[in-house]
């Protein structure tokens, strides 16, 4: 029983990571490649570090959730004290699996404050990539849909 707890644990905790999804300016989805996008000229007024809160899809607790429950459950021979053995585990488990998937999805951002060619401010929010942005950098902003992203404009 303690290979199948430990297997569960091991498997639920790839499938939380493994949705994780990324907000990178590096990164296009399968969805938005061969798309026309909107692309608007501007400079960076200023940058800042933000953080992006994890996500709390409720996976993170159900398979908490279950793999408390069953390490719980199990954890007790007795027939009613295994019960409750099994909900306060359960409990448990749920609890942890939610704020395990709320820190492995948070993310690094900068909020980057645009100024467009037209004298519009535009804020956007973004991962952080592979490209360093600073204020005074010309920039494009690429609109795909309802996504945006700041990348250095082209020389």
């Amino acid at each position: 029983m303690k290979k199948f707890l430990n297997l569960s644990l091991a498997l639920a905790m790839t499938a939380v990571l493994g949705a994780c999804a990324t907000s990178s300016p590096d990164v296009v989805q399968r969805g938005d490649a061969q798309r026309m996008a909107k692309v608007e000229d501007g400079v960076v007024l200023s940058i800042r570090t933000v953080t992006v809160d994890g996500s709390q899809t409720g996976a993170g607790a159900a398979v908490g959730g279950v793999v408390g429950a069953i390490g719980g459950y199990s954890g007790s021979s007795v027939g009613r004290e295994a019960q409750v053995l099994g909900v306060l585990a359960g409990v448990a488990g749920a609890a942890a699996g939610n704020a395990i998937e709320r820190f492995s999805t948070k993310e690094d951002a900068f909020e980057i404050l645009v100024q467009l060619k037209g004298g519009e401010r535009r804020a956007i929010v973004q991962a952080k990539g592979s490209e360093v942005l600073l204020a005074g950098d010309p920039v494009i902003i690429v609109t795909t849909g309802s996504k945006v992203r700041v990348t250095r404009a082209p020389k």
